[in-house]
């Protein structure tokens, strides 16, 4: 597919610092701040180079969201494409910018590497029957060292207008679409990756989470043990797998009110022939197994101040 890819976030928070600090223990790498932005805190994952700037805001939101294309060629599509939507937008040699309505979300699309990943383990899990690691300690138990996310795979985002959402981001920006939760929400991809972006229904435009994608199961772990083992009050969710997606997951809460994933095994999708979406209803969309999500995980504790633009941290 001509996109390849999510590039980069900016989340717009009320408190930079605190923000930061989480991130930072979350295993991103700090990224020397310069101008014309000294302001802004920005890091970098292990395979996905600079994916993200935190900023000021009055209420925790998305500020932006890039997407990797390959050359003008593609950046011409997506002009063309916008505006038979009649969606305003700004073009330069290198992007298209945009403006979903419904996310309020400014949606960059841009000429950009790929991310090119390296396993740093190899798999040795051993099975009925089958046994690939022999008179040797499992290296899970053995790993020292913080979790390093590899990428940021995916962002979830509520959407006053979830229709007009799913078009923006296929019609308009050309993802495809993987499954659906029936009158819900879309799972949307840029990459072989199941989903990049997921667009729900909301009372009002917001971020639910981002997800960034680690080793296996056992950095999920690590990750989220290390994590809380600095602060309790960080858990949300996990650990479980979900359904939809496949992936092994665990939830975090930043100082903001932002969930944020450590994931690892998630679906990938190389053919479009031989993926068939789904449309899924109830509880069963949410995870295979695992603890039940709780009620701050469905509606964010802070929903009703972002519904009126009260909140702060």
């Amino acid at each position: 597919m001509p996109l390849h890819r999510l590039t980069s976030i900016t989340l717009g928070v009320p408190d930079v610092p605190s923000t930061a600090a989480y991130y930072a223990d979350f295993g991103l790498t700090p990224v020397a701040r310069t101008s014309p932005a000294p302001d802004v805190a920005r890091f970098s994952s292990a395979d996905g180079g600079e994916q993200l700037a935190i900023a000021y805001a009055p209420r925790r939101r998305l500020l932006d969201l890039g997407v990797g294309v390959d050359d003008p060629d593609d950046l011409d599509r997506v002009a063309r494409a916008m505006e038979r939507l009649g969606i305003e937008i700004v073009r330069s040699a290198t992007s298209v910018e945009a403006v979903d309505a419904g996310t309020q979300v400014r949606v960059r699309v841009e000429i950009a590497p790929h991310v090119e990943s390296e396993p740093a383990f190899a798999p040795r899990y051993n099975a009925p029957g089958v046994t690939v690691r022999e008179n040797a300690r499992a290296d899970a138990v053995l790993r020292e060292g913080r979790v390093r996310p590899r990428k940021l795979g995916h962002v979830v985002l509520g959407s006053t207008d979830q229709e007009a959402s799913q078009r923006f981001f296929t019609e308009g920006v050309g993802f495809k679409v993987s499954d659906m939760v029936k009158d819900a929400a879309a799972f949307l991809r840029c990459s072989t990756d199941h989903h990049n972006v997921l667009v729900q229904s909301a009372p009002v435009n917001m971020l639910h989470h981002t997800s960034w994608q680690v080793e296996d199961v056992d950095e999920v772990g690590r990750g989220a043990t290390a994590m809380l083992a600095q602060d309790p009050g960080r858990h949300v969710w996990g650990l479980g797998r979900h359904t939809i997606g496949s992936n092994f997951f665990w939830y975090l809460k930043d100082p903001a009110g932002n969930f944020a994933e450590y994931y690892s095994d998630l679906d990938c999708i190389v053919d479009d022939a031989l993926w068939q979406p789904g449309v899924w209803e109830g509880a069963r969309s949410l995870y295979e197994w695992g603890p039940p999500p709780p009620p701050s995980f469905l509606a964010p504790e802070d929903l009703a101040e972002l519904m009126t633009g009260s909140h702060s941290a």
